[in-house]
């Protein structure tokens, strides 16, 4: 089996998703490209690639320097594909943090389908469903916290996490009063998305464990591995880091071997696809520690996070990103959340979720593709 075609389309969204304060002066429409591979077999492999500030530059960066790695390779090489990707990752051409993931989940969809089980099991299942929390967008005040909490609990979700907008006493506020909103016994989770200094995160993280939240995420830049550290060992609430770490599984390890983490987060869009996400994941496991999958911000992608977290243990939830509607771009149909608050493994070949490709061809900016 071999691959002779590489297809991509360049996908305009509606709406932008973040607010002012964090897309700067320069435009932020969170676009997404699309990638087909077709094989001489006709087993296609699906994926979806963030295209966040120009999508341009990602299409480019497929086209022009991954396209003509993958022509003629056989979809099951696909360790060897990715060791290359990463070499030429670090001669020059220095990709975007999430344009490697897309490849890599092509190419295991592609090995799935033709094996002709869902994309987990051909992993190597543990389970085939998990738990979600409702991970919501960064508000203007505390009521739009507590009123997005009390909603998603009204669904059903057992879990939320905030991403509260700072200043340190305006997050500090936001905590209380979720606690105060939803009860002791609901789970809660908060993710900042910080440029706290280590005595400010201190504080907050006492706050947290006082109020029995689940763990406390990205107080500071990952690369932070001082703050970290001293973070780790000043308070017993998990500390989650390692969301935007550079260099994949090497990057994660050093934030692990310095102590920087209690919890580690990976992706297939941000950590090399799913190539990349197993080996954090098996890595953080040898070392007694949770990986907590991120969200991709893509629903397509999120669906193959999920059977990624269905093939390992250590995994507690699934992120779902809301509102949802923001980010189902270009799947079709919703994700399959139940009233428990469950989300179970789709059940088809490969990936097993649909793309809705009237919605790419009417929304398209741009379609290449190279062919032997």
């Amino acid at each position: 089996m071999k691959i002779i075609k590489f297809e991509t389309w360049w996908v305009r969204r509606d709406e932008c998703l973040f607010d002012e304060k964090r897309q700067g002066k320069s435009g932020m429409p969170w676009d997404v490209v699309v990638l087909r591979l077709t094989t001489d077999t006709g087993v296609e492999g699906l994926a979806t690639a963030m295209a966040a500030r120009s999508g341009a530059v990602t299409e480019a960066y497929l086209q022009e320097n991954i396209a003509p790695i993958l022509m003629g390779r056989d979809p099951y090489d696909r360790e060897a594909i990715w060791h290359e990707l990463w070499n030429i990752d670090r001669h020059l051409a220095f990709f975007p943090i999430f344009l490697p993931g897309p490849v890599d989940v092509a190419l295991w969809d592609i090995a799935a389908k033709a094996a002709n089980l869902p994309l987990y099991k051909y992993m190597g299942a543990y389970r085939d469903q998990l738990p979600v929390y409702a991970s919501g967008l960064f508000h203007e005040n505390v009521e739009q916290y507590v009123a997005e909490a009390l909603h998603y609990k009204s669904l059903g979700i057992t879990a939320y996490k905030a991403h509260p907008p700072g200043p340190v006493q305006m997050d500090m506020k936001i905590h209380q009063a979720l606690r105060d909103a939803v009860g002791d016994g609901y789970i809660l989770i908060t993710d900042p998305v910080a440029e706290y200094s280590l005595d400010e995160a201190i504080r907050v993280g006492r706050q947290l464990e006082r109020l029995n939240y689940l763990w406390f995420e990205e107080p500071f830049r990952d690369f932070e591995l001082y703050k970290y550290k001293a973070l780790c060992e000043a308070l017993d609430i998990p500390v989650a880091a390692t969301e935007t770490t550079r260099g994949c599984h090497w990057g994660v390890a050093q934030s692990i071997s310095e102590r920087a983490a209690d919890i580690v987060r990976a992706d297939v869009s941000w950590k090399h696809g799913i190539t990349g996400t197993l080996k954090i994941a098996h890595l953080a496991e040898a070392f007694g520690l949770r990986c907590e999958i991120h969200t991709t911000t893509m629903n397509f992608m999120d669906i193959v996070n999920l059977h990624v977290s269905c093939a390992i243990r250590n995994c507690e939830y699934f992120e779902y990103f809301v509102p949802e509607d923001r980010f189902q771009l270009p799947m079709k149909g919703k994700l399959p959340i139940d009233t428990q608050g469950l989300i179970r493994a789709p059940q088809g070949p490969g990936i097993g979720a649909e793309l809705d490709w009237e919605l790419i061809e009417r929304q398209c900016v741009s379609y290449k593709k190279l062919e032997t």
